[in-house]
């Protein structure tokens, strides 16, 4: 892992998520292979393959009041393209400094994470209404987690992070997904998030596929030849042929929806 310490001009940027997006570090320590965000690898000026370096933003919380200072008051998500509790968080603590900013300035916060060590911070988010929390899992099956998200926190931990945000009065939600076809997709995998998932109080669940984003399909091709090189061909067929594509996100869309109303849950948004 390459670490560089950059200097940022601007610390709120626009984002489709919220009015603003919030991103202390360029480049992510997960290394999740699915990972969409692996498009601003051309955009860094790095030889390294995503996963494999991070700009830390020393300057970011510096910059964020300056701005505070003089925008309009928005929601913000916190992360778009990396993770703002991945490891390095722990030494520098700037999604810590930006997240207290935010809130004392009025700001609605989003939070989307799939570390634990969010849970630092409930001293900040416990019993404000301006925040959510939001936990992206996709398999309780460690030793597949382990494969498509090598460096992330243990799914069970993430479960027990929302249960102590939501203890502490923090609005909490889930991100399931993506869905990787023939491996997180299926009925037991689904099921069992979901039956974790009823247990906790969530504002919303939202439910994703896989999505080829730029860079994504090479990752997740090299991943599956290593450990599942029969599935090549079956998600060659899902994801390139019209027709089975259409046919498997019809089936997988009506796969989410009756599992998830087995387990009793209504707040759920299926995102494809």
């Amino acid at each position: 892992m390459k670490t560089s310490e950059i200097h940022c001009k601007t610390a709120l940027s626009p984002s489709k998520l919220r009015k603003y997006a919030l991103n202390c570090y360029v480049g992510c320590q997960y290394a999740c292979r699915y990972c969409y965000a692996r498009f601003m690898a051309k955009f860094t000026n790095h030889d390294e393959e995503w996963g494999e370096f991070v700009d830390v933003k020393v300057n970011i919380a510096d910059v964020l009041l300056r701005e505070l200072a003089r925008k309009r008051v928005g929601s913000v998500i916190i992360s778009s393209v990396c993770d703002g509790w991945q490891p390095l968080e722990s030494q520098y603590r700037l999604t810590r400094e930006c997240l207290r900013l935010l809130i004392g300035y009025g700001y609605d916060v989003n939070i989307l994470t799939k570390s634990a060590f969010v849970v630092r911070d409930l001293d900040i988010l416990a019993g404000k209404k301006n925040v959510a929390l939001g936990m992206t899992v996709t398999t309780l099956d460690e030793d597949l987690r382990r494969v498509i998200e090598p460096v992330s926190s243990p799914t069970a931990r993430r479960f027990s992070s929302l249960q102590a945000a939501a203890e502490r009065g923090v609005e909490v939600w889930l991100f399931v997904g993506p869905l990787l076809p023939f491996l997180t997709d299926t009925e037991e995998n689904i099921s069992r998030l979901m039956a974790e998932a009823s247990k906790l109080p969530l504002s919303r669940i939202a439910v994703d596929r896989l999505n080829l984003r730029p860079r994504v399909w090479q990752s997740l091709k090299e991943m599956l030849s290593e450990h599942f090189p029969e599935l090549v061909p079956r998600y060659e067929e899902v994801l390139f042929d019209l027709a089975g594509k259409e046919r498997y996100v019809n089936e997988l869309r009506q796969k989410v929806k009756s599992i998830a109303e087995a387990h009793g849950l209504s707040r759920i948004t299926i995102l494809f």
